[in-house]
């Protein structure tokens, strides 16, 4: 899957899931899609032509396995609905995800170390593994390795295209966001043409079911109220902003025009460090966005938004509620679980189920001043 004329990528390990997996090797300057991703301005889903190559290869090796039987349940279109309201909540009925996901592991500290005897990464079935990301850089100073990170498949999938980025999963990397993760996970959102393919992350206590180091990628073709809501500055020097208003749940916003990733992997992360560092639960959530000045509602998508939610924790899924509040659940993607409250959810209903999970307004303001500390650091 190299590009002709490119170096041809180290291999693949030779052990656990990504033994022998196809490498999709990319440089910056020729992959990475920097102008021209947007929404369609009469609404409906992006031009098929404005898929990337890395968009092709993954949506043909997941229908792939979806043809071979290798997910939990044959996902088809979702029923949708934009529930009437100004934060633009889009609702989705899937029901088996609801029962057929893997139930939470018992977990009862964000920083919970990793627990081989527990199901993980390493014990997928070699054919869930698509490719493994192989970056190949012009390297001006000597710099060390990026992690291997495997692309997989998520078998209880959101939507279609959900996959899993697991960084090194031989290490056995507790879930713990990391500089090299998060950094994969924004520069594959570089690597696809597509406006509304989504990158996140849940930590312990905040939605993750896994605790081996994974962030999630999926396509949702449906426009979001987070990736274009203006942002009120807290230190934009730093990239950061505060996002509150015409959206699901107040949060963290960080920006880039989508250069100098490292560095905004190693702001977000000196953020999420002392979160869990203080037993906070957190949800991520990035996206290609507009810049966080405005205007509101413009179709152009030029950069990243990384948003950020310092969360109250809940260990375990709340089964009776009628979607459980994680990362796709903050930005106002909800995947309802039974169709008869798919039907009778309503935006006020959904906000209040949201609110439920967030910090109390004192706890999240001094939060954002501890924070604010760190990045002037």
């Amino acid at each position: 899957m190299a590009a002709a004329g490119q170096a041809a990528p180290d291999p693949p390990p030779q052990d656990g899931p990504g033994a022998g997996a196809e490498v999709f090797a990319y440089t910056p300057e020729e992959d990475f899609v920097r102008r021209g991703v947007e929404w369609p301005r009469g609404g409906g889903p992006p031009d098929p032509s404005s898929l990337s190559r890395f968009d092709r290869a993954l949506q043909r090796g997941w229908e792939d396995r979806l043809a071979r039987g290798l997910f939990r349940y044959r996902l088809g279109e979702l029923q949708t609905r934009l529930l009437p309201g100004p934060a633009g909540l889009v609702a989705q009925l899937n029901a088996r995800r609801g029962w057929d996901r893997r139930a939470p592991q018992a977990v009862g500290s964000v920083r919970q170390s990793f627990d081989p005897a527990q199901f993980n990464f390493t014990q997928i079935r070699p054919a869930e593994v698509l490719f493994a990301l192989a970056p190949r850089r012009r390297r001006r100073r000597p710099r060390p390795p990026p992690p291997r990170v495997l692309v997989a498949i998520n078998v209880s999938p959101l939507e279609c295209g959900h996959v899993l980025l697991l960084p090194e999963p031989a290490l056995g990397l507790r879930q713990v966001l990391t500089e090299g993760a998060l950094g994969a996970g924004l520069e594959a959102l570089l690597l696809s043409g597509h406006p509304g393919f989504r990158v996140g992350f849940n930590s312990l206590g905040a939605g993750a079911s896994v605790n081996h180091l994974h962030l999630h990628a999926y396509y949702l073709p449906w426009e979001l109220r987070v990736e274009s809501a203006p942002a009120r500055p807290l230190r934009p020097q730093a990239g950061l902003y505060l996002l509150e208003g015409g959206v699901p749940a107040p949060g963290l916003l960080l920006y880039s025009a989508g250069r100098r990733l490292g560095e905004l992997a190693r702001r977000v992360c000196r953020l999420t460090d002392h979160l869990a560092g203080r037993e906070v639960a957190h949800n991520l959530f990035a996206t290609r966005g507009a810049a966080p000045e405005g205007p509101a509602g413009t179709a152009a998508r030029p950069g990243l938004r990384v948003l950020l939610w310092p969360r109250r924790a809940c260990f375990g899924a709340k089964e009776a509620a009628a979607f459980n509040v994680a990362l796709c659940e903050l930005a106002g993607h909800l995947p309802v679980k039974a169709a008869a409250d798919f039907e009778a959810l309503t935006e006020a209903a959904a906000l209040r189920l949201i609110r439920q999970c967030l910090l109390p307004e004192a706890e999240f303001a001094q939060l954002q001043r501890d924070l604010l500390a760190l990045l002037e650091d």
